[in-house]
């Protein structure tokens, strides 16, 4: 009930006009679905939705590849350095996205900032103001969110690289493959479910990304990163039409469930336990 409450008053909420004088008066209307007819037929959702798409997918991509890349690290190194990374790694991901976007948005400072400082050796960053561009908004943004999620796609991908038999893999040496080659054809082929199972997850994330946004650029200049959370958050908290806001989550969930669905088909073709 705890979880179905909410969700239900939200779905509710979407078919009403829910909104600035119903928070004061209490007063609201049944609408039916003109709040979805509403939000189809405009612009601004859809142009947030295909930024929302485009940034995912950057996010995303960058994320696993990187992920990856740091799984394989792991098995290589010794375990003192091991050990020393997985730490790093639990660290940087413990800590939370609010107080890391924070300290993000202080090292990006147009005046102070240690970027610009850093940069300064180099080019000239007199004005450079990373969040006032919309190129270089989402440059600190998509550094950030990669940071973030980096720790945990390589760890849960380490823990299933180190399942690999070995003896697929001195077959595949023996048979004159070179390391890049058994990565791609015998690790890769076990680590698939773990992958696809990361993958998802971080395209639910991503999908719903809001205070590393919010805090860094406030969805600007002009609107520029105004993603699906931030597009949400602008109609029912700042423009007051909560019904609005809320028929835009139904879509988002919809949307997720969607992806969800994929994931669980593919993972039953696989021959995965769920």
């Amino acid at each position: 009930m705890v979880t179905l409450a909410p969700i239900g008053f939200l779905v509710y909420t979407s078919f009403t006009d829910y909104g600035q004088r119903a928070l004061f008066t209490g007063a609201y209307g049944f609408v039916g679905a003109d709040q979805y007819t509403t939000l189809l037929r405009n612009p601004a959702f859809w142009a947030s939705l295909a930024r929302t798409v485009v940034f995912t997918a950057a996010m995303v991509a960058g994320s696993v590849l990187l992920g990856m890349g740091v799984s394989h690290l792991l098995t290589r190194l010794g375990r003192a350095w091991r050990h020393t990374v997985t730490v790093v790694l639990i660290v940087a991901w413990a800590m939370p996205n609010v107080a890391s976007s924070l300290v993000w948005n202080w090292l990006f400072q147009p005046g102070y900032g240690v970027v610009n400082w850093m940069l300064g050796v180099f080019v000239d960053t007199a004005g450079l103001n990373w969040a006032q561009d919309p190129v270089l908004a989402y440059v600190v943004i998509w550094l950030l969110i990669v940071w973030q999620a980096v720790p945990f796609i390589a760890l849960t991908l380490n823990a299933a690289e180190t399942q690999v038999p070995h003896e697929h893999k001195e077959a595949a040496r023996l048979d004159g493959a070179s390391e890049i080659t058994v990565y791609r054809i015998v690790t890769l082929r076990f680590l698939r479910p773990t992958l696809l199972l990361v993958t998802i997850l971080s395209v639910i994330w991503d999908y719903n990304v809001f205070n590393q946004i919010w805090l860094i650029s406030r969805g600007g200049p002009d609107d520029a990163t105004a993603t699906l959370g931030v597009f949400t958050y602008k109609t029912a908290f700042v423009g007051f039409k909560i019904g609005n806001g809320a028929a835009i989550s139904v879509v988002t969930t919809l949307l997720l469930l969607a992806l969800t669905a994929v994931y669980i088909r593919n993972l039953l073709k696989a021959g995965e336990d769920l």
